[in-house]
């Protein structure tokens, strides 16, 4: 008998549509909750005493907690651009903080894309903020929320759609530690500090409102897995819980010590899942090394979602389980206002970091994080003079290199970076972080504004140009950043040729290199007042900087300094590196910004009192 085509694809639809059904069953749901700016200090069951978290304790108990997860980015925007992309932030251009550069979209997916073709149901009502251009944060998910609308994401799906749902609970936020602090539920007198943190009675009445902070944010945690319940999904949902960066106080968050990139991050698998445990009972503590970027790989993983080849992390659980890295790999540049360049490595227990711009302190002011008291009594401390060589080193400017035990030093306040005992564990560190920054293609061993200055002159996305090797050299500008920052004499021939390359990122790291080499640069005068008509304005501003130093031809360099300062091309002039020059040189440059306030220039930043404004400020103007 023939059987007639219509009935034959119908047929064919209806055991696919059945198929399809029966994968859906075995697809698991998943919640990810996370919490912002709180390291494992502030987690109870991570040891942590200034807060309770009975929550986030209960679901470790049920699931698995691990013991090694770190951040790369140490502050938000930065890590959500890893999380969404499954990529490093200094490989896309996109690591500096609000830059919002552009990425090749049809290159670079983003992982709910890739769950909705899979059939999830996405979520996201809370918090994107991908610092990403080209795209909105909200336009790859499912639910997008808004004001006065179900945080629960899951209730918005179709009956038996498997659910990718974000929870984001904002609640010990940095903006939690702000304000008055005289009035707290926990008690400053039993507030354990770090060590970097002088003894105050602001900082403690601080730690103190952070720790309510903390207790607040774990009743939404609570909530959250009680809505869960509520709704009959409990025992068909993994749960995941981490922060999604270190903090809060001073020094952790925006730093890659460990009180601002060891995060919290605990798995819970209901009993059907129990093949995919990744210890033998829920309970137990995981030892292995997680990055950030590994997650968004994982959660695909998990779901048997496609993985394309741009994702860089390791799916460290479940059956596309991949080796466990050596190493974690994390990168800091600007934070809002605030210039900086540093990279780390480390493994479970030893860190190596790379300050690349040694010149400025950790402890810039930055208006956000001077908004909560603990951080201008703690620099008003330092200014009195009461500091010592742990509580004031955050204000100081910095060595080249940094390396910390953080088994017996998790404060990371003794530097062993000379220490003759561990000197080969350095070197394969060093050796790990130029092969990441290689295979990354780090974006920034160009100073921000000249980078987005090229991609642009090429009509490329950074994404692009950094992996041009004819427009971004990679390997040798990471040869002359060493150069720079070993403070050696012997490289001065090499910067003086350097400086004369038509190469502006060359002859940025030989002005650099010059610039820390401070009076051992004298015989390089002639050279850096030539460089004060370079056309790329980083260089003259870093030239005039070097000679005011050096007490040659100053007033021909703050010259060059206040032409800059007066420039309306505020792209092309790199205002922002400008100002934290301006702010770095201390005396030499009051008179050129008390000039430029008293002349009607911004006081102003995004949070608040910006670099000259601060200046002005303590000056009195």
């Amino acid at each position: 008998m023939t059987v007639p085509i219509r009935f034959l694809c119908s047929l064919l639809a209806l055991a696919s549509l059945h198929s399809g059904m029966a994968i859906d069953k075995d697809r698991p749901n998943i919640l990810w909750i996370t919490s912002e700016d709180n390291g494992v200090s502030w987690v109870s069951c991570y040891g942590g005493t200034n807060a309770q978290t009975p929550a986030i304790d209960q679901l470790a108990k049920e699931g698995f907690r691990y013991l090694h997860c770190f951040d790369n980015a140490a502050v938000c925007a930065p890590t959500r651009s890893c999380w969404i992309t499954g990529m490093y932030g200094i490989s896309n251009g996109t690591q500096p903080m609000r830059s919002r550069n552009a990425i090749p979209h049809d290159k670079i997916k983003y992982y709910p894309d890739l769950l909705r073709a899979r059939g999830y149901h996405t979520s996201n009502p809370t918090k994107t903020d991908y610092n990403i251009g080209g795209r909105p944060d909200k336009d790859c998910w499912d639910y997008k929320g808004g004001k006065g609308k179900t945080p629960y994401g899951w209730r918005l799906r179709k009956d038996g759609k498997p659910f990718f749902a974000v929870v984001n609970i904002g609640d010990s936020h940095e903006s939690r530690a702000h304000g008055k602090v005289n009035k707290t539920a926990n008690d400053p007198a039993k507030m354990k500090l770090f060590s970097y943190h002088p003894d105050l009675p602001t900082i403690r009445q601080n730690y103190a409102k952070y720790a309510d902070a903390i207790e607040n944010m774990d009743r939404k945690v609570g909530d959250t897995i009680k809505a869960l319940k509520a709704d009959g999904l409990y025992e068909d949902t993994i749960i995941i819980y981490n922060s999604d960066h270190g903090g809060v106080m001073a020094r952790s968050k925006r730093f890659l010590y460990a009180s601002g990139v060891h995060c919290p991050l605990i798995i819970r698998f209901p009993n059907k899942y129990k093949h995919l445990y990744p210890a033998e009972n829920p309970g137990s503590t995981v030892d292995r090394l997680v990055s950030f970027v590994d997650m968004p790989k994982t959660w695909l993983s998990l779901t048997g979602a496609d993985i394309p080849n741009t994702f860089q992390g390791t799916i460290f659980l479940g059956e596309g389980l991949e080796a466990e890295p050596n190493y974690h790999f994390a990168f800091r540049e600007r934070a809002d206002g605030r210039v900086d360049h540093v990279r780390m490595v480390r493994d479970k227990r030893f860190a190596y970091h790379k300050n690349y711009y040694p010149f400025a302190p950790a402890g810039q002011h930055l208006a956000y994080l001077w908004k909560a008291p603990a951080t201008p009594a703690w620099e008003k401390h330092h200014r009195d003079g009461k500091t010592n060589a742990i509580t004031g080193r955050f204000f100081e400017p910095r060595v080249s290199e940094e390396f910390y035990d953080n088994l017996t030093d998790f404060d990371n306040v003794h530097n062993l970076i000379g220490k003759p005992e561990h000197q080969q564990r350095i070197a394969a560190l060093k050796a790990e972080m130029r092969k990441r920054q290689l295979d990354l293609r780090d974006s920034g061993l160009l100073p921000e504004v000249m980078r987005e200055r090229r991609a642009a002159a090429n009509k490329l996305t950074i994404y692009e140009m950094v992996r041009n090797e004819q427009l971004y050299p990679l390997a040798t500008y990471l040869d002359a950043a060493d150069r720079a920052l070993e403070r050696d004499k012997k490289h001065l021939n090499m910067f003086l040729d350097q400086l004369a390359d038509s190469d502006e990122g060359l002859r940025w790291w030989a002005v650099v290199g010059l610039h820390l080499l401070n009076q051992e640069a004298a015989l390089a005068k002639d050279s850096l007042v030539n460089a004060l008509i370079d056309i790329a304005p980083e260089i003259r501003m870093m030239a005039a900087w070097t000679l005011v130093n050096l007490g040659h031809k100053k007033e021909k360099a703050l010259a060059s300094l206040k032409t800059l300062l007066a420039s309306k091309d505020t792209p092309q002039t790199n205002t922002r590196l400008l100002h934290n020059i301006l702010d770095w040189m201390g005396d030499p440059a009051l008179p050129l910004v008390k000039k430029y306030i008293e002349n009607g220039g911004n006081r102003q930043g995004r949070y608040g009192i910006g670099v000259l404004g601060r200046i002005a400020q303590q000056n009195g103007w």
